[in-house]
């Protein structure tokens, strides 16, 4: 599995506005040091936090590039998981 971003969140990653994501999978899909592609680079996987989705605030919504809890909310749930991860990543270039 890869670490995908929906599209309006590209351009914020790749100028490095973005660097943490929420995810809320079955099973983790990437580890520490993973390099995932995104546009002419990468990101690169540099910690991440089994949290609560109570830890799920505002405040990391608009860190990883949403306006609002809902919108992330509705991005980061992948099927049927329940395990909350906070993934930071730096974006390098090719």
């Amino acid at each position: 599995m890869s670490l995908m971003f929906t599209k309006r969140l590209r351009e914020p990653i790749i100028r490095g506005e973005i660097t943490c994501t929420v995810r809320i999978w079955r099973k983790l899909h990437v580890k520490i040091g993973g390099r995932y592609p995104l546009g002419a680079g990468h990101v690169e996987v540099t910690r991440i936090q089994h949290i609560d989705l109570s830890d799920v605030t505002e405040d990391l919504a608009r860190r990883s590039g949403f306006e609002h809890l809902d919108d992330l909310m509705s991005v980061a749930k992948h099927g049927p998981g329940e395990s909350v991860y906070l993934i930071d990543f730096e974006y390098r270039e090719a």
